[in-house]
């Protein structure tokens, strides 16, 4: 075998394949994983690569790896601003603690298959798997086959597993307890058509806030929309338009929905916040960018992944694997300029 035939299995170019086999920059972690598997298969070693290989598994590696589907996790999640930031921490805690991150993509219904190759993966010393919009049964499943195992951004309490999670209720808690300390009444929900865990437990946040107050949310102020569009949504303002009362505040599921929510109020007419007050949920970058700026809740992106990283590693380096740990980040409200007193 020759690199010309790498490159093609690969479908990288023979100087990625050359890069990836002297150890050096230029190719992407993912790209230079895949070339040095498929050398590992095929047993290509050449004397000039030798030293290359001896230096690359003498590293040490973590891999992060994403379901990705049509819901809130896309084939490019990595550029969505809530994974974007937490990635980055999770690369800088791996590299504290002498590891390089490797990334993984996965498709939804390829995840048995993908699962396998990963567990029997010797290049990484352990797995952060992204479970956002997992099922209870696609994490155990990861589970039973991944010996060291971090899940992030979602948790099953009934699992034998490790997960960190933010405190998905007391954020929905805050949400609603700063609207009603405005004087908020009205209070109306705008939810995710995809539905997974954090979603649920905001929701279960946000309800037990109102029902405190002897509040609930009107079924005709409950609003549907797509998680990761920011544009206005037609389906939004259709329904917006048919109300004969309109709720004076709105709390969605995530910055995203907020921030085509406020848009959608301005094609609507609707000024924010003096007609109606809104609040998110992540604090992404692009918070401070809308106008006006959002009010939403702060999710510790940064002591997740040092949390996460920090159990992987003792897991890799047979540290209190006798007891799992479930993990709970507490949320903040950051208050802005899209939400004031009635």
């Amino acid at each position: 075998m020759k690199i010309e035939d790498i490159a093609k299995l690969a479908n990288v170019s023979k100087s990625a394949v050359s890069l990836a086999l002297n150890g050096k920059p230029g190719v992407s972690p993912e790209t230079r994983d895949k070339i040095l598997k498929i050398v590992q298969d095929t047993g290509y070693i050449q004397r000039s690569q030798l030293h290359a290989q001896q230096v690359y598994r003498s590293n040490r590696f973590l891999r992060l790896a994403a379901l990705t589907n049509s819901g809130i996790v896309l084939d490019e999640y990595e550029k969505q601003p809530f994974f974007t930031e937490l990635i980055r921490h999770i690369e800088d805690q791996c590299s504290s603690y002498g590891y390089s991150l490797l990334f993984s993509s996965i498709q939804g219904d390829q995840l048995a298959g993908e699962i396998q190759r990963l567990a029997a993966d010797y290049e990484a010393s352990g797995l952060i798997l992204l479970g956002t919009n997992l099922s209870r049964d696609q994490v155990a499943l990861v589970s039973e086959h991944v010996k060291n195992l971090v899940v992030l951004d979602t948790c099953y309490e009934s699992l034998a597993a490790d997960f960190v999670v933010m405190n998905n209720f007391m954020g929905g808690y805050q949400a609603a307890s700063h609207l009603i300390e405005l004087g908020h009444r009205r209070i109306g929900y705008a939810q995710s058509k995809s539905r997974m865990y954090n979603f649920d437990a905001r929701r279960r946040g946000f309800e037990a806030a109102l029902e405190e107050h002897g509040l609930s949310i009107s079924k005709e102020h409950l609003f549907t929309l797509a998680p990761t569009v920011v544009s206005p949504q037609e389906e939004f303002v259709q329904a917006w338009s048919a109300l004969s009362e309109r709720p004076t505040a709105l709390f969605c599921e995530c910055d995203y929905m907020a921030i085509s929510v406020i848009k959608s109020a301005h094609e609507l007419g609707i000024r924010v916040p003096d007609e109606l007050s809104v609040v998110g949920f992540d604090n992404i970058s692009e918070a401070e960018v809308i106008t006006p700026e959002l009010t939403t809740i702060q999710v510790e992106k940064e002591k997740i992944a040092a949390l996460a990283v920090e159990r992987l590693v003792r897991l890799t380096e047979n540290e209190g694997k006798n007891l799992h740990l479930k993990t709970l980040v507490d949320t903040s409200l950051v208050e802005r300029k899209s939400t004031k007193a009635l």
